[in-house]
């Protein structure tokens, strides 16, 4: 999305101090021609942010709104071309340490990009492996490697993934044997775990995290409600199921929830890719009952907004977005705002800011 394209708006709160805890970089400029046609959203982030780097991150961090730090979550980015496949994600972990070195250097003033790393493991590996992985991911952080996200998002109907489909992930995947014997080393390492899935999935969260009480687990993105695909239309139908399963996490007191996400094609809410942008205040409108429900359930303590950033450009900027956030808690209280924005966020990761 362009900056001509989108809504000028006066930043709200711009004191506000925001510590964004989900965001990813990468480079992954390619020939127009070889993009496939923009029929289900994700293509179009690649149109938008083929380079999504410090420069980038900086930018948008710079539009406005008072953002202190940020949290990198691993998105298959610069994995090592060679050696041991199990270690090649070590790659992604080391280019973002040293965007984050470059953030530290105080170059760029006080803000601290990239001050938490989530990367990736495969848990179905053997436990020797998925050991020799996460040491190998400490290590590569510099004190700055907090966790991994092994998604499970997966559906009967292709078309709800589209190309985010296309990498086999099995259905039931936490519900796997050979994924829990891997998942039980991330509370030896004392690494959290950042979970995407899709909402008909959260059961097999809910399982999970009982079975693992002593491992902290973040869902990302209110748990991904769905309105396109096989869902087109059944949104609100399906609100019920979503806020009893968001309610069920709650519970667990080893299970926090991140506050985004809302922008990407899966909700199919009206503002997704259009023309011209959503305000923040329609945005607000739209995503409000999914995250008030979340903020009811977990408490403010264990929710923290998110940026989603560059894959939420496809709606609406850096800016426009964390607008629509303080648009959703304008009456909270500013000890509320301050453990949504930053205080979660920062006590989860276990920042260093």
């Amino acid at each position: 999305m362009s900056d001509d394209m989108a809504p000028r708006e006066e930043i709200l709160e711009p004191g506000l101090p925001i510590v964004d805890p989900h965001h990813h970089l990468w480079d992954r400029r390619l020939n127009p021609a070889e993009l496939p046609p923009p029929r289900h959203g994700f293509e179009n982030v690649m149109r938008l942010a083929p380079r999504y780097l410090w420069d980038e991150l900086f930018a948008d961090m710079s539009r406005g709104h008072n953002v202190r730090a940020t949290v990198f979550v691993q998105c298959g980015s610069m994995y090592r071309a060679d050696g041991p496949p199990a270690l090649r994600p070590i790659g992604e972990t080391e280019f973002v340490n040293g965007v984050a070195a470059m953030s530290a250097s105080g170059v760029y003033g006080d803000v601290r990009g990239c001050a938490g790393i989530v990367g990736h493991v495969d848990l179905t590996q053997s436990v020797a492996t998925v050991s020799e992985v996460l040491q190998a991911h400490i290590l590569a952080g510099g004190g700055r490697f907090r966790g991994i996200r092994h998604s499970a998002s997966w559906d009967a109907d292709p078309e709800v993934l589209g190309p985010l489909g296309r990498g086999g992930t099995p259905e039931g995947l936490y519900r796997s044997a050979t994924f829990r014997e891997g998942y039980a080393r991330l509370a030896a390492f004392g690494l959290s775990f950042d979970a995407w899935m899709l909402e008909p999935q959260l059961p097999d969260l809910i399982d999970l995290a009982r079975a693992f009480p002593d491992t902290a687990v973040v869902l990302d993105h209110v748990g991904t409600p769905l309105g396109i695909g096989a869902y087109t239309g059944r949104r609100e139908e399906r609100f019920g199921v979503w806020r009893d399963n968001i309610r069920a996490l709650a519970a667990l007191d080893n299970v926090s929830v991140k506050l985004g996400g809302l922008a990407m094609p899966f909700a199919g809410f009206p503002s997704f890719m259009n023309r011209p942008p959503a305000s923040s205040v329609q945005l607000a409108s739209e995503w409000r009952p999914y995250i008030e429900t979340c903020i009811e359930a977990f408490g403010v303590n264990r929710c923290m907004f998110e940026s989603n950033f560059p894959v939420d450009l496809v709606s609406c900027t850096y800016d426009v977005l964390w607008n629509a956030f303080k648009v959703i808690t304008t009456g909270a209280s500013d000890e509320d705002k301050a453990a949504l924005y930053s205080g979660t966020a920062t006590k989860v990761y276990r920042l260093a800011i």
